[in-house]
């Protein structure tokens, strides 16, 4: 009973999770439209790819038991997909500095992932220490995207301004996180549940941030270098990125 379960939450965090890849639509389609990055920051997305990339391979076989993670592996690949578009899209369109920037951090984490990838395939011959060693990996890079959010609320109330920081992103992100949460919950695994507890604090946190800042009538200080950013919980994570309403 409980795999069948199981299997409906991972479907139900799947859905949730298409929605918080396709979010950032709107700010792309924006980057495009005025041929500029503006303000907006790359390194959630970068942060999100490394996520969806150790998580794709912390759900096939090789790592997990069969295909006990079936719906991680296929909503992360097609995170993978999403982010690594975005990031492609903003490195056409940014200025030299930044582009150097964001080429240099995601080489960084392609070749950190590369190098999980051939030392679990290579140099670990049992399945539980490989499991246990790419779900760490894959536990790290989710804690480091949860990060982002506080930067984001951080910038919410130095500008007293909720613009940076969209309610319905919040709110999905909140969701993902509980749902996935409750995947890892019963599945008894600690790599998916873990940061999606966090994820879920940060969601909540959010929440009441923007609840707090969303009546404020003050007009927004004008920033020069804004980070922004929110999770996508891949099961991990969401990313927050500025949406044209």
């Amino acid at each position: 009973m409980f795999p069948d379960i199981r299997f409906i939450v991972g479907i139900i965090g799947s859905v949730a999770c298409m929605l918080l890849y396709a979010a950032p639509i709107l700010t792309f389609k924006r980057v495009i439209k005025k041929a500029s990055v503006e303000e907006f920051s790359c390194i959630p997305h970068i942060l999100a790819l490394f996520s969806c990339l150790t998580y794709s391979w912390y759900g096939f076989p090789v790592v997990s038991y069969g295909w006990e993670n079936l719906t991680v592996c296929s909503i992360s690949s097609l995170g993978v997909i999403f982010e690594g578009t975005f990031i492609s899209i903003y490195v056409w369109f940014a200025p030299r500095g930044k582009k150097k920037q964001v080429m240099l951090m995601a080489s960084l984490i392609l070749a950190v992932f590369c190098m999980t990838v051939f030392f679990s395939s290579f140099s670990i011959h049992n399945h539980h220490i490989r499991k246990v060693f790419v779900g760490s990996v894959g536990l790290v890079s989710s804690i480091s995207m949860y990060g982002s959010p506080l930067v984001a609320m951080k910038q919410v109330i130095r500008t007293k301004s909720v613009e940076f920081m969209p309610f319905y992103l919040s709110l999905f992100t909140l969701f993902t996180s509980l749902t996935w949460m409750a995947y890892g919950v019963i599945g008894r695994d600690p790599f998916i549940a873990t940061p999606n507890c966090i994820g879920s604090i940060m969601g909540i946190l959010q929440l009441v941030v923007y609840c707090i800042y969303s009546k404020r009538k003050e007009a927004p200080k004008v920033l020069h270098d804004i980070e922004q950013a929110n999770v996508v919980k891949i099961p991990t994570s969401h990313v927050d990125t500025k949406v044209d309403s």
